[in-house]
């Protein structure tokens, strides 16, 4: 009786495991996708009035994406004909003063990240789409933005590729 019992369990989770077709636990719907590529984010924030050019900005965000995409998907990393493209550039790097002290000195600033974004799904055209993401870092005027860059990047980026990732694939 145990034995039986057991089995149709598990009959029904391979059933119900099968019928997830190309869903994951991360809400992903890749279709019939099986690779994807992120092509080179170049950094053309010094087009933008008051935005700074950072050194190896485009290569680290470049990665994250890819991190976020490969570690939330089945999908395999490829450098070229990916059924899933993303692509697209930095457009703004700026630090603005957010609030004031009685004495009218910053006390806080804010650092703000935008990435206009292509994504092409060659599987599901309809599914294409070119948009600007942005997110910000708030923090102490008296800090240096050097001192807060790794912390404020991995904040940013975690914000941005997740936006990202849910705008190309989310299914909610």
């Amino acid at each position: 009786m145990k034995k039986s019992g057991i089995k149709i369990g598990l009959l029904g989770l391979v059933l119900f495991l099968q019928s997830c077709g190309a869903y994951n636990f991360s809400g992903a719907d890749i279709g019939t996708a099986e690779s994807f590529q992120v092509n080179f984010f170049q950094n053309y924030a010094d087009q933008t009035p008051g935005s700074t050019i950072v050194p190896g900005l485009g290569r680290d965000f470049t990665l994250a994406l890819q991190d976020m995409i490969n570690n939330l998907t089945s999908l395999s990393l490829t450098g070229s004909n990916g059924d899933l493209i993303y692509e697209g550039e930095i457009v703004e790097y700026k630090v603005v003063p957010m609030t004031a002290t009685a004495d009218q000195r910053t006390a806080q600033n804010r650092l703000t990240m935008s990435v206009n974004v292509r994504f092409y799904n060659t599987t599901k055209e309809d599914a294409d789409f070119e948009k600007r993401f942005s997110f910000f870092y708030d923090f102490d005027a008296a800090a240096s933005l050097p001192s807060i860059q790794a912390a404020a990047h991995e904040e940013i980026f975690e914000r941005l590729t997740q936006d990202i990732f849910n705008a190309s694939l989310g299914n909610w």
